[in-house]
């Protein structure tokens, strides 16, 4: 059987760095081939060559038996191939039948004009609505739904356009379990009928589970194609990283010792005005790391919102080390000692259009400054001085304080965030879903980068979906429920039972 897609010793040079060395990847019809490696390893880059997006320094393409030494966007989407990248593009103001023919609407001839043909649409749209199983009406605005069902309208998307070759990058960063059993399920169903499937995901526990065949990048290189059934997690992971990964990142102290430790960080009778968190108390321990557990609008993010400022809350007190702030907006929280690492870092995180200089300057600035963030004076020699000093701390893979962050791997641009709030002298940090899209070796550096700010005395609370997560690296999880702070958890001890339990029972 002929491949759908082979690329033959494709090599990317940007100024500076090349970027792919020389790798060779090809998909066959039926199949799900797994594409893995961290952060950096190439994998974007590679996917971005066969779409049209970059043109390849040199190596070859070979499509349905046509040889390429480069394809256009244009020419990518007539060969059948179609990506679906972590970031959704779809069109929140246009419909889903709009949004399946952007860019290219059927038309017909009436009365000597060409005129879109919206029957031929509809009659598409329901075809391959029914397929992926988005059920919605067509003229439903993409706005109003749901994550899932706007990924659902992504593939919807390729398969009108006939793709043959469909990439998933990151597919089920934003799933729920049965989310993800979903798109599983449509996987199989597109594999069935002849499709080759690319599949791009740092959650390892999916890999064996939908791929057929391995392949994994290291910096740039080909590391080698792996039949998926006949590789182990953990063979995979060193091949990706180059060295074993640590399993847990507790605290050297138990946690009875830690209790012992002064109170950090303390939240009394949170209750936001939309009541989407009521009466939230915790306390956080010097060299501890809190975690915080629970469904997707469970009260975890909305406590913390409202404890930032971000949201108004009805009523709650918060104290950093015995003093009580005082704290309506983000800018006092800034100007108080706390900082928040959104779960949205692309959206949210960081300016895309600042360099990682820029970007790392941002929080000390709001902390120096005045007049409610008017007075100020920017300093040049400040922002070098704050950018190379956390650069070299948390070690982030950058050409220099001068890259655009938006152009670093998601490790690298969680660094930067990492680093903003650090030059701040930010005491107390919020790190929401704070390896959400990353790679598992630049997973086990967060860890260790959080677990190092505990240990020198800063306030570390740690919200994640995953449960895995939270019971490797958390001394304490503080389980929610429906806007409630249902139960508080010993990480050492604690299970994925006990916290799905808590979480899903009223």
């Amino acid at each position: 059987m002929e491949p759908l897609i082979r690329m033959v010793g494709i090599t990317k040079t940007f100024p500076g760095v090349k970027a792919l060395d020389g790798i060779s990847f090809d998909i066959m019809p039926g199949e799900v081939h797994v594409l893995i490696g961290e952060n950096g390893a190439g994998k974007s880059t590679l996917m971005k060559i066969l779409s049209g997006v970059y043109q390849p320094t040199s190596g070859k393409i070979i499509c349905n038996g046509r040889e390429y030494d480069q394809l256009s966007t244009k020419t990518s989407v007539e060969e059948g191939i179609a990506i679906v990248y972590q970031e959704l593009s779809v069109i929140n103001e246009l419909s889903i039948l709009e949004n399946l023919f952007v860019g290219k609407l059927p038309t017909k001839k009436f009365m000597g004009l060409s005129v879109v043909d919206f029957k031929s649409m509809r009659e598409k749209a329901k075809v391959v609505l029914e397929q992926v199983g988005l059920h919605h009406d067509p003229d439903t605005l993409v706005g109003d739904l749901a994550v899932p069902d706007k990924q659902l309208c992504e593939i919807a998307k390729a398969l009108v356009s006939g793709a043959k070759v469909i990439v998933l990058d990151e597919p089920t960063t934003s799933l729920t379990t049965s989310e993800v059993e979903r798109l599983h399920g449509l996987i199989r169903e597109l594999k069935a009928k002849g499709c080759g499937i690319v599949y791009i995901s740092h959650k390892m526990k999916e890999l064996k589970a939908i791929g057929d065949r391995i392949t994994v990048l290291k910096d740039g290189t080909y590391v080698g194609t792996y039949p998926a059934a006949e590789i182990t997690l953990d063979e995979l992971i060193k091949l990706m990283v180059g060295r074993e990964i640590k399993g847990t990142y507790f605290a050297d102290e138990s946690v009875d010792e830690l209790m012992t430790h002064p109170v950090i960080f303390e939240a009394q009778g949170i209750t936001r005005s939309d009541r989407t968190c009521r009466d939230i108390s915790f306390q956080l321990h010097e060299g501890e790391i809190l975690g915080f557990a629970g469904l997707v609008g469970a009260g975890r993010t909305e406590t913390m919102e409202a404890i930032f400022g971000a949201v108004p809350k009805s009523s709650g007190k918060v104290f950093l080390k015995g003093k009580e702030l005082h704290i309506k907006e983000p800018y006092a929280a800034i100007k108080q000692g706390l900082g928040m690492l959104t779960e949205d870092r692309r959206k949210l995180g960081f300016a895309k259009n600042f360099t990682c200089k820029q970007n790392i300057s941002i929080e000390p600035y709001i902390k120096e400054s005045t007049w409610g963030g008017l007075g100020g004076m920017l300093s040049n020699a400040k922002e070098e001085k704050w950018a190379n000093e956390q650069i070299s701390a948390l070690n982030v893979k950058c050409t220099g304080p001068e890259q655009m962050t938006v152009d670093l791997s998601g490790g690298n641009q969680q660094k930067v965030i990492l680093g903003k709030w650090m030059a701040a002298g930010s005491e107390v940090l919020i790190f929401d879903e704070p390896t959400k899209g990353i790679d598992v070796g630049s997973k086990s550096e967060i860890y260790i980068l959080m677990r190092k700010l505990a240990k020198a005395g800063k306030g570390v609370l740690m919200i994640s979906s995953e449960q895995t997560e939270l019971l490797s690296v958390c001394d304490r999880i503080a389980v929610f429920h429906g806007g409630e702070l249902k139960a508080v958890l010993e990480g050492k001890t604690a299970t994925e039972e006990d916290i799905v339990r808590i979480s899903t029972t009223e």
